[in-house]
């Protein structure tokens, strides 16, 4: 899985494209960062960036934009609607895939500590970074914006948790924080009567709404009178889902009214569960649901849990690939009624501008073709990789084939998880293909490093060694992935669709050539490394792992032969 984090710095200049072209220039040109979105409003004198890239790309991409908006913006004549107090307002991490929430705390503190003590900006930890109650949420922290922040800075219980207990004149003060990726979803209806949709979105939204006496001549629990507290406060009923807003609108453009809905943390309430519930509550008032709409980008696995369930609603398999489940989710959510859902436009993992991977996109003849010529990569680590990630296809489809079959129904839950794994194990053999290739090329590049002097000698080896050893890591991952692999296929000899046995027993096979191609690859590279103890763990587990595989092979390939002659 890619490791990426957004990051959504704010900027105090939404009407001089020139400066704010030079802020985005500065972040775009760190190498694994992609700019996602620039969206400038003049009324605001506000500027959102979007952009997205692994853990240390973001890291020092968000530093370069906060340190080039301290330079040439000042906020001694800056004016606007948008609440602010700093050059570079405010500036979250968001986890995307394969970094933890964790992970994003530690990076907006080692920003913060860089930027306080680096440009002398006062900084403050917010959301999820924050180390105190009181600095969680943004507005507090922002009270009195830049103007009151001189006189703020002196207060003892405001002081900074990065940089000066001074002001910076030109860019005032920066909160960074981690926070969770926000979904910004319009739930459809076939009516235009806005009142009905702010209605649903009352039930569903955290904040709830103010129960009201229900009025005898109409459906819609607006109408009643508010019921109140003995202060005249109204008395609140707390709606459906936690960490959810909604707000009920007409659009014009569209004729419809809409239900206006943010996820503020989208893995304790779902896009999935709030639409049914949208649905039901729809369908109380005499209204229905027609579909949705997503404003902004969605994460990959948003997606992905929206599509299994899904496919589990309809007892379907859920070990099926990924665009698969993305089209279930896309289809079940309505997410074409309005404008098109262009998954690798809408979803922030497929918009991101990944590395090429040459050889796994290769048709079937060209990739043969290429393996065919003189040249040393791709070689046996490519193709141990592709041959496992072919089992995990063939095993993939086996239990598939095992969780439609009506006289196999109690395997259903068992093939899911079979069939999840075969899609992962594929997915990540199939990467491995090309990564193989690229630790070849890194060794070659760490050989030709310049050797003129004691310091170009010490670095060249540190660089060859660290190459040797990832071109033995990967071929180790491969075989290690096989082997997985390998298991799958025992099961689905056993447990799976007797008419696809044979298919169990090609995965099997394929996985164990996977295992011992790339095991060859760990120990033919293994004489490069001068590490001795990296070097004997290496060849250890290379012997107990062919040992292990061949063993379990010799299960398979037997009862593969034995079903088929039943």
């Amino acid at each position: 899985m890619n490791r990426l984090i957004e990051c959504v710095p704010n900027f105090s200049e939404g009407r001089d494209s020139e400066k704010i072209d030079k802020i985005v220039a500065q972040m775009a040109k760190v190498p694994g960062v992609t700019i996602l979105d620039v969206d400038p409003g003049s009324d605001t004198n506000r500027t959102v960036v979007t952009i997205v890239g692994d853990p240390e790309s973001i890291e020092e991409a968000a530093f370069k934009g906060i340190k080039c908006a301290s330079e040439i913006l000042d906020m001694r004549q800056h004016t606007g609607t948008h609440p602010r107090m700093g050059a570079t307002d405010v500036c979250p991490f968001i986890p995307i895939s394969g970094v933890t929430v964790e992970e994003c705390i530690n990076i907006s503190k080692r920003v913060g500590a860089r930027v306080g003590k680096e440009l002398n900006i006062p900084i403050y930890l917010y959301e999820k970074s924050a180390q105190k109650p009181e600095r969680k949420k943004l507005p507090n922290i922002r009270k009195g914006e830049y103007e009151g922040l001189a006189d703020k800075l002196l207060n003892d219980e405001w002081s900074p948790d990065y940089g000066p207990k001074t002001v910076h004149e030109k860019a005032g003060a920066t909160v960074i924080g981690c926070r969770e990726f926000l979904i910004a979803l319009n739930i459809n209806l076939n009516t235009k009567d806005h009142r009905l949709a702010t209605d649903i979105a009352f039930e569903l939204r955290e904040a709830g709404r103010s129960k009201r006496i229900p009025n005898p001549n109409s459906k819609n629990l607006l109408d009643g009178e508010i019921i109140r507290h003995d202060d005249g406060s109204p008395v609140n009923i707390p709606g459906m889902f936690k960490d959810v807003k909604g707000i009920g609108w007409y659009v014009d453009t569209f004729n419809r009214a809409q239900i206006s809905i943010n996820f503020n943390n989208y893995k304790v309430s779902t896009i999935h569960d709030v639409f049914d519930a949208a649905c039901q509550l729809a369908k109380e008032r005499g209204v229905r649901v027609t579909g949705s709409e997503l404003v902004g980008l969605i994460p990959l696995k948003a997606m992905l849990m929206a599509g299994k369930h899904y496919l589990k609603k309809q007892n379907r398999s859920m070990g099926v690939p990924t665009n698969d489940i993305i089209e279930c989710a896309v289809q079940s959510l309505g997410l074409n009624d309005v404008t098109p859902f262009v998954p690798n436009e809408k979803i922030i993992d497929f918009a991101v501008k990944r590395s090429k991977r040459p050889l796994i996109s290769l048709a079937n003849e060209d990739f043969l073709n290429e393996c065919s010529t003189n040249s040393p990569a791709p070689g046996g680590g490519s193709v141990a990789a592709m041959a496992g990630s072919l089992g995990a296809s063939l095993a993939s489809m086996v239990a598939a084939l095992t969780h439609e079959k009506k006289d196999m129904l109690d395997s259903k839950p068992e093939m899911d998880i079979i069939g999840i794994e075969a899609q992962l194990l594929k997915d990540q053999l199939a990467f491995l293909v090309d990564e193989d290739t690229e630790a070849f090329n890194q060794v070659m590049s760490a050989n030709r490093l310049p050797s003129s002097n004691e310091n170009e000698k010490i670095k060249k080896s540190q660089s060859v060694e660290l190459a040797n050893q990832y071109a033995i890591d990967v071929p180790m991952e491969t075989a290690e992935l096989c082997f997985k692999v390998l298991k799958l296929a025992n099961q689905l000899v056993d447990n799976g669709n007797p008419n696809s046995v044979s298919d169990a027993g090609v995965a099997g096979e394929l996985a164990l050539a996977g295992v011992r191609g790339a095991c060859m690859n760990v120990l033919i590279n293994l004489p490069s490394v001068d590490d001795l103890k990296y070097k004997n763990e290496k060849k250890e587990a290379v012997e107990k792992l062919k040992k292990d595989a061949e063993q379990l092979h010799a299960i398979i390939h037997q009862q593969t032969n034995e079903k088929i002659e039943e």
